[in-house]
């Protein structure tokens, strides 16, 4: 049989950092209160969960580096980026998503890659907890 390599979902005495976009805060802050929450019920004291907000989603991937660069054991990136009409939806989830990957690549740091990429304002609603739980 196969050796089976799974992680373990206990927080205690693990130091986590929320990197979380402002932009669209109506739906981030709903994010954070939902992985904060999730933390808790997995055992991540308070005291131990530190909370970086940054002017938007283009700026995550430099906000998680930075909490990587710190004495954290992982990061959660959370932010919302919903269509416009024009093509910068796709320009800033692409490069969003390149760049906070890298930044764990190069990094080793566990990144929970919670930015959702949405069609419409209502979606971003659903999913940060009004319908199929909290994405956070």
């Amino acid at each position: 049989m196969a050796r089976t390599i799974e992680g373990d979902l206990q927080g205690q005495g693990l130091k986590i950092a929320i990197v979380v976009s402002r932009y669209n805060s109506f739906i981030t802050d709903r994010l954070v209160e939902g992985a904060v929450d999730a933390l808790r019920r997995h055992g991540v004291q308070e005291k131990d969960i530190t909370l970086v907000k940054v002017p938007g989603s283009f700026e995550l991937p430099l906000g998680v580096r930075r909490a990587c660069e710190g004495k954290i054991d992982a990061v959660i990136a959370l932010g919302a980026l919903i269509r416009g009409g024009t093509p910068h939806f796709d320009y800033l989830s692409a490069e969003v998503t390149k760049g906070i990957a890298q930044v764990m690549l190069d990094s080793g740091v566990p990144v929970s890659f919670g930015v959702l990429t949405t069609d419409t304002v209502e979606q971003a609603i659903e999913r940060a907890g009004t319908k199929g739980g909290n994405k956070g």
